[in-house]
């Protein structure tokens, strides 16, 4: 965020076309300085606002539901408490994170005549936005170099990816996201942080290159799909977080549209935390099998 400096605080307001991206980097013009901002509606038709509550809302309703289910599930069943299982734990408590820092400020402007939000305010849902996309891009690079140690070192999987390594990684993921947050304070380290948390990962989800040599040599075929179906997973929620993350933030600027910026806001701040729990669950059994053992316990506690 800009430091105003001795300028005079006016009640001018800005009107933010990205309307679920929170750019609250603060606009200047002559010694004036934003103090509230606009967000820019879907529709101006309240019917069609009604429904896009709606549709938003169940799916805020999924993500959550969907990434605490998971989370529980591997912490109340030992069978899961493994490297990988460990990372998808934290990577559902950082969807979680990150849909309630902006979804309920989003519903409300649906259906809400007070469209603005202060400045204090929109500085603040950006910093925990940021905090926890920025840690969503790390902890995505430690899982995928978890499944690498799996897969291309098997036999010193055990010793290298121990339960300090892992706790040690998804510190680093969080304390990265939470370091890279606070420094953030103009519109060009922004870009520059943009660049670097979604370009750097790569480097280490390159890996997947290998792991497809590795997986296409082996010998048996049961092998063969056992580690791809643990890694397809994976890879597709990279794709789709990596993907609409660089779609959204890395494209000239000439490129954007406020209609596609705002379906790519809309995709990338609700579907995609909607879809990982899906497809963890659905490519996973042993998820599956977890998340039946965690509900029939609920079912068994409320019985009684």
């Amino acid at each position: 965020i800009l430091n105003p400096g001795p300028t005079i605080v006016t009640e001018k307001y800005f009107e933010n076309t990205l309307c679920m991206t929170f750019n609250c980097s603060l606009w200047q013009d002559n010694s004036m300085s934003v103090k509230r901002f606009a967000f820019a509606r879907f529709s101006e038709v309240t019917e069609q606002c009604f429904l896009l509550f709606t549709l938003i809302l169940l799916m805020f309703l999924a993500s959550l539901t969907g990434n605490a289910l998971i989370a529980t599930a591997i912490w109340t069943n030992p069978v899961l408490h493994t490297p990988m299982y460990f990372f998808l734990a934290n990577l559902s408590l950082l969807e979680i994170g990150y849909t309630c820092s902006v979804i309920p400020k989003m519903l409300q402007s649906l259906v809400s005549e007070a469209r603005g939000i202060s400045r204090e305010e929109c500085a603040t849902q950006m910093f925990f936005f940021t905090l926890f996309a920025i840690s969503e891009f790390c902890l995505l690079a430690a899982m995928a170099f978890d499944r690498y140690m799996a897969i291309c070192s098997p036999l010193h999987y055990a010793t290298r990816m121990s339960r300090g390594v892992c706790v040690h990684l998804a510190m680093v993921s969080w304390g990265v996201g939470c370091m890279t947050t606070s420094s953030v304070t103009s519109p060009h380290p922004v870009f520059a942080v943009a660049i670097l948390c979604i370009s750097s990962p790569f480097l280490l989800i390159a890996s997947y290159g290998r792991i497809l040599t590795v997986v296409l040599s082996m010998p048996s075929p049961k092998g063969r799909r056992k580690a791809l179906s643990t890694c397809s997973s994976h890879l597709l929620v990279v794709t789709l977080f990596y993907g609409s993350g660089s779609v959204t933030y890395l494209r000239p600027k000439a490129s954007h549209s406020p209609g596609i910026d705002k379906l790519l806001a809309l995709f990338y701040t609700v579907v995609t935390s909607m879809l990982n729990p899906i497809i963890y669950s659905l490519w996973n059994k042993e998820v599956k099998a977890a998340l039946r053992r965690t509900l029939d316990k609920k079912k068994v506690l409320t019985h009684r």
